[in-house]
Protein backbone atom coordinates (compact mmCIF):
# COMPACT_ATOMS: atom_id res chain seq x y z
CA UNK A 1 0.00 0.00 0.00
CA UNK A 2 0.72 3.48 -0.78
CA UNK A 3 1.25 5.85 1.82
CA UNK A 4 1.53 9.64 1.39
CA UNK A 5 5.44 11.00 2.29
CA UNK A 6 3.25 13.81 4.45
CA UNK A 7 1.69 11.14 7.05
CA UNK A 8 3.26 10.85 10.27
CA UNK A 9 5.03 7.20 10.65
CA UNK A 10 3.65 5.07 13.99
CA UNK A 11 4.54 1.88 15.27
CA UNK A 12 1.88 0.23 16.89
CA UNK A 13 2.42 -2.82 19.71
CA UNK A 14 0.33 -5.57 20.15
CA UNK A 15 -0.11 -7.10 23.47
CA UNK A 16 -3.84 -8.03 23.60
CA UNK A 17 -6.66 -7.47 25.57
CA UNK A 18 -10.35 -6.36 25.30
CA UNK A 19 -9.07 -4.08 22.29
CA UNK A 20 -8.14 -6.58 20.64
CA UNK A 21 -10.73 -9.71 21.41
CA UNK A 22 -13.46 -11.25 19.35
CA UNK A 23 -17.06 -12.12 20.68
CA UNK A 24 -19.41 -14.93 19.87
CA UNK A 25 -21.61 -12.08 18.55
CA UNK A 26 -21.98 -8.31 18.13
CA UNK A 27 -23.96 -8.16 22.08
CA UNK A 28 -21.06 -10.58 23.38
CA UNK A 29 -19.51 -7.42 25.42
CA UNK A 30 -18.96 -9.22 28.60
CA UNK A 31 -18.14 -12.51 28.44
CA UNK A 32 -15.61 -12.27 25.12
CA UNK A 33 -12.90 -13.64 27.10
CA UNK A 34 -14.67 -17.45 27.06
CA UNK A 35 -14.92 -17.32 23.28
CA UNK A 36 -10.65 -17.80 23.07
CA UNK A 37 -9.92 -15.59 20.37
CA UNK A 38 -7.11 -12.67 20.64
CA UNK A 39 -5.84 -10.83 17.49
CA UNK A 40 -2.25 -10.48 16.52
CA UNK A 41 -1.65 -6.52 16.23
CA UNK A 42 -1.90 -7.02 12.38
CA UNK A 43 -4.61 -8.48 12.64
CA UNK A 44 -6.69 -5.60 14.96
CA UNK A 45 -5.86 -3.32 12.56
CA UNK A 46 -6.91 -5.00 9.22
CA UNK A 47 -10.07 -4.50 11.11
CA UNK A 48 -9.96 -0.53 10.54
CA UNK A 49 -8.66 0.65 7.06
CA UNK A 50 -9.61 3.87 7.48
CA UNK A 51 -6.87 4.14 10.26
CA UNK A 52 -4.37 4.04 6.87
CA UNK A 53 -5.31 7.53 6.39
CA UNK A 54 -4.20 8.97 9.69
CA UNK A 55 -0.39 7.11 9.30
CA UNK A 56 1.93 5.02 7.73
CA UNK A 57 1.04 2.14 10.64
CA UNK A 58 3.67 -0.06 11.07
CA UNK A 59 2.19 -3.13 13.27
CA UNK A 60 4.59 -4.99 15.40
CA UNK A 61 3.54 -8.20 16.93
CA UNK A 62 4.13 -8.78 20.26
CA UNK A 63 1.38 -10.73 22.53
CA UNK A 64 -2.03 -11.32 22.35
CA UNK A 65 -2.83 -12.16 25.98
CA UNK A 66 -5.19 -10.71 28.45
CA UNK A 67 -3.75 -8.18 30.63
CA UNK A 68 -4.43 -9.64 33.86
CA UNK A 69 -1.31 -12.05 33.03
CA UNK A 70 1.10 -8.92 32.18
CA UNK A 71 4.01 -9.61 34.37
CA UNK A 72 7.55 -8.18 35.15
CA UNK A 73 9.32 -10.31 32.61
CA UNK A 74 7.13 -9.24 29.83
CA UNK A 75 7.31 -5.60 30.69
CA UNK A 76 11.39 -5.41 30.02
CA UNK A 77 10.68 -7.96 26.95
CA UNK A 78 8.45 -4.60 26.10
CA UNK A 79 11.28 -2.14 27.08
CA UNK A 80 13.85 -4.01 24.78
CA UNK A 81 11.18 -3.44 22.16
CA UNK A 82 10.58 -0.19 22.52
CA UNK A 83 14.51 0.19 22.02
CA UNK A 84 14.40 -2.52 18.93
CA UNK A 85 11.17 -0.68 17.54
CA UNK A 86 12.86 2.93 17.36
CA UNK A 87 16.30 1.30 16.16
CA UNK A 88 14.45 -0.04 13.72
CA UNK A 89 12.63 2.98 12.39
CA UNK A 90 14.15 6.21 11.33
CA UNK A 91 11.97 9.25 11.27
CA UNK A 92 9.51 7.72 14.11
CA UNK A 93 6.97 9.88 15.39
CA UNK A 94 5.30 7.93 18.10
CA UNK A 95 4.46 4.40 19.33
CA UNK A 96 0.95 2.86 20.30
CA UNK A 97 0.38 0.36 22.54
CA UNK A 98 -2.35 -1.87 22.54
CA UNK A 99 -3.30 -3.17 26.49
CA UNK A 100 -5.88 -4.70 27.95
CA UNK A 101 -7.50 -2.23 30.72
CA UNK A 102 -7.28 -4.10 33.68
CA UNK A 103 -3.54 -3.33 33.88
CA UNK A 104 -3.16 -0.73 31.38
CA UNK A 105 -2.10 1.82 34.01
CA UNK A 106 0.55 -0.03 35.58
CA UNK A 107 1.99 -0.78 32.34
CA UNK A 108 1.49 2.99 31.18
CA UNK A 109 3.63 4.14 34.71
CA UNK A 110 6.08 1.53 34.75
CA UNK A 111 6.91 2.21 30.82
CA UNK A 112 7.09 6.16 32.02
CA UNK A 113 9.08 5.28 34.35
CA UNK A 114 11.58 2.91 32.06
CA UNK A 115 11.11 3.25 28.63
CA UNK A 116 14.26 4.70 27.66
CA UNK A 117 12.51 6.30 23.68
CA UNK A 118 12.27 10.05 23.54
CA UNK A 119 9.05 9.86 20.89
CA UNK A 120 5.34 9.66 22.49
CA UNK A 121 4.58 6.66 23.68
CA UNK A 122 0.50 6.21 24.28
CA UNK A 123 -1.24 3.21 25.62
CA UNK A 124 -4.80 2.43 23.92
CA UNK A 125 -7.40 0.11 25.11
CA UNK A 126 -11.20 -0.63 24.65
CA UNK A 127 -14.05 -1.51 27.40
CA UNK A 128 -16.02 -3.42 24.26
CA UNK A 129 -14.53 -6.03 21.92
CA UNK A 130 -13.90 -5.26 18.05
CA UNK A 131 -16.70 -7.60 17.20
CA UNK A 132 -19.52 -5.62 19.44
CA UNK A 133 -22.20 -3.46 18.54
CA UNK A 134 -20.80 0.22 19.33
CA UNK A 135 -17.32 -1.36 19.78
CA UNK A 136 -14.93 2.07 21.01
CA UNK A 137 -11.82 -0.19 19.77
CA UNK A 138 -11.71 1.76 16.55
CA UNK A 139 -11.86 5.14 17.41
CA UNK A 140 -9.55 4.73 20.96
CA UNK A 141 -6.88 3.46 18.07
CA UNK A 142 -7.35 6.38 15.59
CA UNK A 143 -7.04 8.86 18.71
CA UNK A 144 -4.01 7.23 20.08
CA UNK A 145 -2.64 7.16 16.71
CA UNK A 146 -3.60 11.15 16.23
CA UNK A 147 -2.29 11.70 19.76
CA UNK A 148 0.92 10.11 19.44
CA UNK A 149 2.18 11.91 16.10
CA UNK A 150 1.08 15.22 17.77
CA UNK A 151 4.23 17.11 18.67
CA UNK A 152 2.46 18.31 21.63
CA UNK A 153 2.90 14.78 23.17
CA UNK A 154 6.23 14.64 23.34
CA UNK A 155 8.21 15.63 26.76
CA UNK A 156 4.70 14.20 28.56
CA UNK A 157 5.79 11.00 29.30
CA UNK A 158 3.68 7.96 28.54
CA UNK A 159 -0.25 8.97 27.74
CA UNK A 160 -3.27 7.24 27.72
CA UNK A 161 -6.11 7.20 25.47
CA UNK A 162 -9.73 6.13 25.81
CA UNK A 163 -12.86 7.52 25.19
CA UNK A 164 -11.87 11.08 23.38
CA UNK A 165 -9.31 11.58 26.87
CA UNK A 166 -5.54 11.86 27.24
CA UNK A 167 -4.21 11.55 31.10
CA UNK A 168 -0.83 10.87 32.12
CA UNK A 169 0.78 7.59 33.10
CA UNK A 170 1.50 8.53 36.49
CA UNK A 171 -2.23 9.73 37.54
CA UNK A 172 -4.77 7.96 35.82
CA UNK A 173 -6.89 5.23 37.16
CA UNK A 174 -9.33 2.50 35.37
CA UNK A 175 -12.42 3.30 37.57
CA UNK A 176 -15.36 0.93 36.28
CA UNK A 177 -15.54 -2.16 35.73
CA UNK A 178 -17.87 -1.81 32.11
CA UNK A 179 -18.62 1.70 31.56
CA UNK A 180 -16.83 3.62 28.50
CA UNK A 181 -15.43 6.41 30.87
CA UNK A 182 -13.51 4.16 33.11
CA UNK A 183 -10.19 5.68 33.28
CA UNK A 184 -10.25 9.00 35.37
CA UNK A 185 -7.61 11.01 36.97
CA UNK A 186 -9.19 11.80 40.26
CA UNK A 187 -7.38 14.61 41.67
CA UNK A 188 -6.37 16.51 38.74
CA UNK A 189 -8.30 15.79 35.48
CA UNK A 190 -7.46 15.18 32.06
CA UNK A 191 -4.55 16.48 30.17
CA UNK A 192 -6.77 16.95 26.84
CA UNK A 193 -8.87 15.59 24.33
CA UNK A 194 -8.69 13.69 21.00
CA UNK A 195 -11.07 15.70 19.77
CA UNK A 196 -12.75 15.46 15.63
CA UNK A 197 -10.77 18.33 14.64
CA UNK A 198 -7.62 18.22 16.30
CA UNK A 199 -5.47 16.73 19.34
CA UNK A 200 -5.84 19.32 22.50
CA UNK A 201 -3.25 19.54 25.30
CA UNK A 202 -4.34 21.69 28.25
CA UNK A 203 -1.78 20.85 31.06
CA UNK A 204 1.35 18.91 31.14
CA UNK A 205 2.50 16.70 34.14
CA UNK A 206 5.35 18.42 36.41
CA UNK A 207 6.51 15.31 37.74
CA UNK A 208 9.50 13.36 35.93
CA UNK A 209 9.56 11.15 33.33
CA UNK A 210 11.64 8.85 30.81
CA UNK A 211 13.44 8.81 29.12
CA UNK A 212 15.35 10.90 31.59
CA UNK A 213 15.17 8.64 34.59
CA UNK A 214 17.30 6.65 37.03
CA UNK A 215 15.70 3.52 36.36
CA UNK A 216 17.09 0.96 33.51
CA UNK A 217 15.57 -2.57 33.90
CA UNK A 218 17.37 -3.68 30.39
CA UNK A 219 19.79 -5.88 32.16
CA UNK A 220 17.66 -6.91 35.04
CA UNK A 221 16.14 -10.41 35.39
CA UNK A 222 13.77 -9.38 38.19
CA UNK A 223 12.22 -7.02 39.88
CA UNK A 224 12.56 -6.92 43.94
CA UNK A 225 9.86 -7.76 45.73
CA UNK A 226 6.69 -5.69 46.68
CA UNK A 227 3.38 -6.93 47.88
CA UNK A 228 0.62 -4.60 48.43
CA UNK A 229 -1.42 -4.98 51.83
CA UNK A 230 -5.00 -3.78 52.04
CA UNK A 231 -6.10 -2.46 55.26
CA UNK A 232 -9.63 -3.26 56.32
CA UNK A 233 -11.67 -3.53 59.51
CA UNK A 234 -10.39 -6.35 61.44
CA UNK A 235 -7.25 -7.10 59.76
CA UNK A 236 -4.71 -8.75 62.47
CA UNK A 237 -1.25 -8.36 60.59
CA UNK A 238 -1.50 -12.01 58.69
CA UNK A 239 -1.01 -10.72 55.45
CA UNK A 240 1.96 -8.88 56.13
CA UNK A 241 3.60 -11.75 57.86
CA UNK A 242 3.21 -13.85 55.08
CA UNK A 243 4.59 -11.10 52.75
CA UNK A 244 7.88 -11.09 54.73
CA UNK A 245 7.62 -14.88 55.27
CA UNK A 246 7.94 -14.32 51.43
CA UNK A 247 10.54 -12.34 51.30
CA UNK A 248 9.42 -9.28 50.44
CA UNK A 249 12.16 -6.36 50.34
CA UNK A 250 9.01 -3.83 50.51
CA UNK A 251 5.50 -3.41 51.03
CA UNK A 252 3.06 -0.96 50.12
CA UNK A 253 0.03 -0.25 52.62
CA UNK A 254 -3.21 0.42 51.15
CA UNK A 255 -4.21 2.72 54.10
CA UNK A 256 -7.21 3.78 55.24
CA UNK A 257 -7.73 6.67 54.35
CA UNK A 258 -6.18 9.39 55.21
CA UNK A 259 -3.46 6.45 55.36
CA UNK A 260 -2.72 4.32 57.78
CA UNK A 261 -2.82 0.41 58.65
CA UNK A 262 -4.64 -1.24 61.71
CA UNK A 263 -3.17 -1.24 64.96
CA UNK A 264 -2.05 -5.03 64.16
CA UNK A 265 -1.11 -4.56 60.78
CA UNK A 266 0.94 -1.27 61.93
CA UNK A 267 3.09 -3.42 64.50
CA UNK A 268 3.76 -6.02 62.25
CA UNK A 269 5.05 -3.40 59.51
CA UNK A 270 7.11 -1.17 61.97
CA UNK A 271 8.55 -4.06 63.33
CA UNK A 272 9.93 -5.01 60.18
CA UNK A 273 11.00 -2.06 59.19
CA UNK A 274 13.03 -1.80 62.23
CA UNK A 275 14.62 -5.54 62.55
CA UNK A 276 14.50 -6.38 58.76
CA UNK A 277 15.33 -3.40 57.28
CA UNK A 278 12.32 -3.23 54.87
CA UNK A 279 11.10 -0.43 53.42
CA UNK A 280 7.40 0.43 53.93
CA UNK A 281 5.75 2.65 51.66
CA UNK A 282 2.02 4.41 53.26
CA UNK A 283 -0.73 5.02 50.47
CA UNK A 284 -4.44 4.96 51.40
CA UNK A 285 -6.67 2.77 49.74
CA UNK A 286 -9.55 5.49 48.70
CA UNK A 287 -7.85 6.38 45.63
CA UNK A 288 -7.33 10.09 45.23
CA UNK A 289 -5.56 12.66 48.17
CA UNK A 290 -1.96 12.70 48.78
CA UNK A 291 -0.65 10.47 51.82
CA UNK A 292 1.05 12.70 54.80
CA UNK A 293 4.18 11.70 56.67
CA UNK A 294 3.30 12.45 60.33
CA UNK A 295 4.71 11.98 63.70
CA UNK A 296 3.55 8.35 63.59
CA UNK A 297 5.02 7.36 59.92
CA UNK A 298 8.25 9.08 61.00
CA UNK A 299 8.60 6.74 64.33
CA UNK A 300 7.56 3.54 63.02
CA UNK A 301 9.75 4.12 59.51
CA UNK A 302 7.24 4.44 57.14
CA UNK A 303 7.40 6.59 53.71
CA UNK A 304 4.61 8.27 52.39
CA UNK A 305 3.71 7.34 48.90
CA UNK A 306 1.98 11.25 47.92
CA UNK A 307 -0.61 10.48 45.78
CA UNK A 308 0.34 7.35 44.16
CA UNK A 309 -2.52 4.48 44.43
CA UNK A 310 -1.11 1.28 46.09
CA UNK A 311 -0.43 -0.74 42.33
CA UNK A 312 1.47 2.31 41.14
CA UNK A 313 3.15 3.14 44.75
CA UNK A 314 4.39 -0.37 44.30
CA UNK A 315 5.70 -0.18 40.98
CA UNK A 316 7.64 2.83 42.29
CA UNK A 317 8.78 1.15 45.10
CA UNK A 318 10.11 -1.56 43.33
CA UNK A 319 12.33 0.03 40.80
CA UNK A 320 13.45 2.55 43.13
CA UNK A 321 15.09 -0.88 45.28
CA UNK A 322 16.91 -1.46 42.18
CA UNK A 323 18.82 1.64 42.65
CA UNK A 324 18.90 2.30 46.72
CA UNK A 325 17.99 0.84 49.82
CA UNK A 326 18.67 4.33 51.59
CA UNK A 327 14.75 5.31 53.23
CA UNK A 328 15.87 8.98 52.44
CA UNK A 329 16.44 8.57 48.44
CA UNK A 330 13.73 6.62 48.26
CA UNK A 331 11.48 9.35 49.44
CA UNK A 332 13.31 11.32 47.26
CA UNK A 333 12.29 9.35 44.66
CA UNK A 334 9.34 9.06 46.00
CA UNK A 335 8.58 13.22 45.61
CA UNK A 336 10.48 13.53 42.55
CA UNK A 337 8.22 10.66 39.95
Amino acid sequence: MTHSPALPKIAVIGTGGTISSVGKDPFDILDYGANGVILQVDELLARFPELDGLAEIIPVRFQAIISTDITYPIWRELVLLLDKVLADNSGLAGIVITHGTASLEETAYFLSLTAKVDVPIVLVGAQRPPSALSSDAGMNLANAIRTASSPLARGMGVLTLLNDEIHAARDVAKTSTFRLQTFRTPDFGVLGHADGDQVVFYRKPVRRVGPDTEFDIRALEVLPRVDIVFAYVGADGTASRAFIAAGAQGIVSAGFAPGSPGAAETAVLADAVKTHGLIVMQSSRAGSGRVFRGQKMHTNGFLAADNLTPQKARILLALALTVTRDPAEIERISLTY
